[in-house]
């Protein structure tokens, strides 16, 4: 199946604070990671099904992909993919 793949204002945020977090040692790393985490949502059209599910949440429609040391977490709905949020894999997903 097909998605549609969006972005929360909330992932996108994350994105912004994670290069600028990763630059001030790292410029050409940050860029890197940047590419890694946009090319893995690129695919999500095709293999959102294939990601994990968020142990601390426990729905079927609620997954996460793993790039480096983030996870991409995302909510399928019907025929669209929602990028919600990119943690840290040390850091639990706040659920409130």
């Amino acid at each position: 199946m097909a998605y549609r793949v969006i972005w929360s204002v909330k992932a996108i945020e994350d994105v912004e604070t994670i290069a600028a977090y990763i630059a001030r040692d790292s410029p050409s790393y940050a860029a890197a990671m940047i590419q890694e985490i946009l090319t893995t949502t690129r695919h999500l059209h095709q293999d959102a099904d294939t990601g994990k599910l968020v142990p601390e949440l426990g729905e079927d429609n609620i997954k996460e992909k793993a790039v480096y040391s983030y996870r991409i977490i995302y909510r399928i709905d019907a025929e669209i993919v929602t990028i919600a949020a990119l943690i840290h894999q040390k850091k639990l997903l706040q659920t409130s």
